[in-house]
Order: structure tokens, then C-alpha cells, then sequence
């Protein structure tokens, strides 16, 4: 089953046993998710050893780039309960219209990210509460922002590659992806070889670069013919109808992520009172962090893709049945990871600083999120399934509650009117993550899911 996970399954998800499903779509899924979170996690480990400004212009710059990943997570969020849909429902052509518009809307989208990012990068900086000294290394931003089509279609092909079921596809672009960041990154940064020396400048290069070819991968799988879904060069056009009922979903899908991604970088704002060691800590921390939740939703999207296609296929049971079969495979992961950040965060935090001004908030941060991970790993998978139904509106209302309601004045009153410092602001997860799950399940029981239609 391993191997048959590895080299993609041309197993029907709608048949046959429920837990074989699952792990075939769950493993390509998170060793996808890991791939993801390489970029943070090896951009962090060399631009650590440039000093506290190079990593705090890093730290900004992803708090930054949070809102591109966010509207990047919503269309493709939309586009894959899309493409499971059709899928269950044995329409391809449908399932290949619908890939079209979402790479069309998602161009479009990245032209206006792009051209903010390069023309304003300094100034977002600035916003972001960054020093002087960081806002000199606004061309890491600009590259970064400047290519942000890479990210888009990264994100929305291997989206639409998960709704068809060809997940291991997905995992092997991100696979290349990180090959080509993990070579050039060391190269760039320290001038090694023929290559230009070019510091924290050199970790955008080769990220971008990385994704870029990634996306070239993709674009040759899409219409090579040899999988679930095959593009072909007349389905290349405007389609003004499918394009418009993926942008219903997609609206409130990325208004979902923007209302979670804003209130990290809001978060970041409050910690970035108490300076560039205070956020290169909880740049660190943070990055730990999506390395271990990344698998873990790669768990949810499993669950999404399965509540696309048994829907489609008009077996809402057998959906429901996934998901909280899911949740308590990812409750497992991410509860034997909490015990690790818990009990033993020096150990992790050690290998990318051993300045204690930098050190000690890290450690602080990746201790406290750590507590909020059993109740997180439920309500990650619930709100996904949600997303996999095409109901993009309760989870949108739910995080509404949970990051702004109660995670950024909890914040703020712990860090400052009680003047706890970023430990204050970091005791705001695991308050919000319970709210989050709490409100996600009881919705999830009503069963209203069920009856959506897209």
C-alpha cells in the first residue's frame, strides 16, 4: 500500500475499504505538506547565521506573504472541492473546465500581488513594525512578493491534482520544488561556487526559483494524458459560467484564510513591540511549527478530497465516516508532536540559534503552541471537510470567532495590559485553538454539509 501510495493509486475513493482510502491519499499528502514547509524550515536554518535582521526581515516578510497564502489556500480550497466533485461524479470534462478557470483566476490574481510587492515592499516593512536595518533587505521581499504567480499555481494545480486523487503528482512537484531550494539556497546566500553572493537577497532567489520550476512540472503533468485529469489544448479558454460558480466558493474560501492569516500577522505586530529578537524567536518557533501542522494537513486534505468524491458519488455517509476516521489518525500525530515541543523545545530550537535573546522567546512560543495541538488536529480536519463539501461559509465564520474574536484581544490584554510580554501574546493559540475546535464540531454534527451543492 506504501508503494502504491508513492507511485499514485488508480484506486475509485468513492469503493471499496475506508481506511485503505484514506492512508493512499493521507501519505503522498503529507510527505506533500513536508515538502511545503522545507521552504520556511531551510530558508530559516541559513539566514539564521546572518544575524537577528536578516532573520527578522524573513519573519515580516512571511507574515507578509501569510495574506498571499491565504487567498492562494482559498481558491485552491474552492478549486479542489471542484475538480472531487465532478470527479465522484464521473464528469471529467467538468473536472478539466473547472482546473482551467482556477489557473486562469489564479494568474490574474498574482499580477496584483506581484505589482504591490514590488512597488511597495519597503513600505510594508515599515507597516509590519520592522527596523530600519530590516527595511534595507526589502529586495528579499520584493523578490518574494514580485513572484507570487509561482506560489499561486504551486498551490492551485497540486490542488486540483489532490481533488482528482492523484495525490502522489502533488507530492513529487513539491518534491523537485524543494530539491532545487535546498541546492541553491546555501549557494546564493554564501556565494559558493560560480554563484553570486547575495546574503538574505540569495534565500528569495532560490526559493522562487525552486517554485518556478515546480510549477513547469506541473503544467507537464496537466497535459501529458497519463492521469485522472488531462487538460487539453482546446479546454484553454474563458468560461464564463464555470469561472463564475468557482469564484462564488472561492470568495468566501479566501476570505476564510485572510481572516486566519491576518490575525497571524497581527499577532507578529504585537510581538514586534519587543524587537527583532523577540520575532526572530517566534520566526523560528513559528517555522517549527508549520513543519509539524503541514503533515497534519495533509490529513485534512485527505479528508476533503473523500468528502468531494463520496458526495459527488451520493454516499454523504461514507463521508462523514472519513472524517472523523481522519481526525483520529491526525490526533495521534500531532498529539505525540506536542509532547515533544512540550517537554523538550530546546532541542529543536538549538539548531537554528544559540543567542538567548533569540532562543528564549523561541522557546517559550514553540512550548505553549505545542498545548494547543490535540484540539487543533481535530478542528483542522472538521474545518477542511467542510471546505472538501463546498460550504467555504462556516469555516469562514468560525475562524471569525477564533482568531479575532477571542486569539488578538487575548493577545493584546496579556501582552501588554498585563505586561507578560510576547509570552502573553503567544497564551492567545491555544485559547483561540479551543473555541476553533469546539465550535467546528458541533457545527460538523448538524450535518447542513451534506446537503451542499456547487
Amino acid at each position: 500500500m506504501l508503494k502504491e501510495a508513492l507511485l499514485g493509486s488508480r484506486q475509485d475513493f468513492t469503493k471499496g475499504d475506508l481506511n485503505r482510502a484514506i492512508l493512499l491519499l493521507a501519505i503522498p499528502m503529507i510527505l506533500e505538506m513536508c515538502m511545503e514547509s522545507l521552504f520556511g524550515i531551510v530558508d530559516a536554518f541559513f539566514v539564521s547565521r546572518l544575524g537577528a535582521d536578516a532573520m527578522a526581515t524573513v519573519g515580516l516578510t512571511e507574515s507578509l506573504l501569510t495574506l498571499v497564502f491565504g487567498v492562494a489556500i482559498g481558491l485552491s480550497m474552492s478549486t479542489t472541492a471542484f475538480v472531487a466533485r465532478r470527479i465522484g461524479e464521473h464528469d471529467n470534462e467538468g473536472a478539466a473546465n473547472a482546473a482551467v478557470q482556477s489557473i486562469i483566476l489564479g494568474i490574474l490574481v498574482s499580477l496584483v500581488v506581484a505589482i504591490a510587492g514590488v512597488t511597495s515592499a519597503p513600505a510594508l516593512l515599515h507597516i509590519m513594525g520592522s527596523s530600519p536595518a530590516v527595511e534595507a533587505n526589502s529586495r528579499y521581499t520584493q523578490i518574494l512578493m514580485g513572484g507570487s504567480a509561482a506560489i499561486f499555481l504551486l498551490f492551485l494545480i497540486n490542488a486540483i491534482f489532490r481533488g482528482a486523487g492523484d495525490a502522489a503528482l502533488a507530492m513529487r512537484t513539491l518534491w523537485l520544488a524543494n530539491i532545487i531550494n535546498i541546492i541553491l539556497d546555501p549557494c546564493l546566500i554564501n556565494g559558493w561556487g560560480p554563484f553570486p553572493k547575495l546574503g538574505v537577497l540569495g534565500a528569495a532567489v532560490a526559493t522562487t526559483t525552486g517554485r518556478s520550476i515546480g510549477v513547469l512540472y506541473q503544467l507537464w503533468q496537466l497535459g501529458s494524458g497519463k492521469n485522472r485529469i488531462t487538460v487539453r489544448a482546446n479546454q484553454v479558454r474563458l468560461n464564463p459560467t464555470v469561472m463564475w460558480r468557482l469564484l462564488k466558493v472561492s470568495i468566501t474560501g479566501i476570505l476564510q484564510f485572510l481572516v486566519a492569516t491576518a490575525s497571524w500577522m497581527a499577532l507578529v505586530r504585537i510581538v514586534s513591540i519587543f524587537g527583532s529578537a523577540a520575532v526572530a524567536g517566534y520566526t523560528i518557533a513559528v517555522r517549527l511549527l508549520i513543519f509539524t501542522i503541514l503533515p497534519s494537513w495533509g490529513f485534512s486534505n485527505s479528508a476533503a478530497t473523500l468528502v468531494g468524491q463520496n458526495l459527488g458519488a451520493g454516499h454523504p455517509q461514507r463521508a462523514e465516516d472519513a472524517v472523523y476516521r481522519t481526525a483520529r489518525l491526525n490526533m495521534i500525530y500531532m498529539g505525540t508532536v506536542s509532547i515533544l515541543f512540550v517537554f523538550f523545545p530546546q532541542i529543536f530550537i538549538s539548531i537554528f540559534s544559540h543567542d538567548p535573546a533569540v532562543s528564549a522567546p523561541a522557546t517559550s512560543c514553540l512550548r505553549t503552541f505545542g498545548l494547543a495541538y490535540l484540539s487543533y488536529s481535530w478542528g483542522m480536519v472538521l474545518t477542511q471537510a467542510f471546505n472538501g463539501a463546498g460550504d467555504t461559509i462556516t469555516p469562514t465564520l468560525i475562524n471569525l470567532l477564533a482568531f479575532w474574536v477571542v486569539q488578538i484581544p487575548v493577545a493584546y490584554i496579556l501582552a501588554i495590559h498585563f505586561q507578560m510580554g510576547p509570552r502573553g501574546a503567544f497564551w492567545a493559540v491555544p485559547t483561540a485553538d479551543l473555541v476553533f475546535t469546539t465550535t467546528a464540531l458541533i457545527m460538523f454534527k448538524r450535518g447542513s454539509w451534506k446537503k451542499q451543492k456547487i
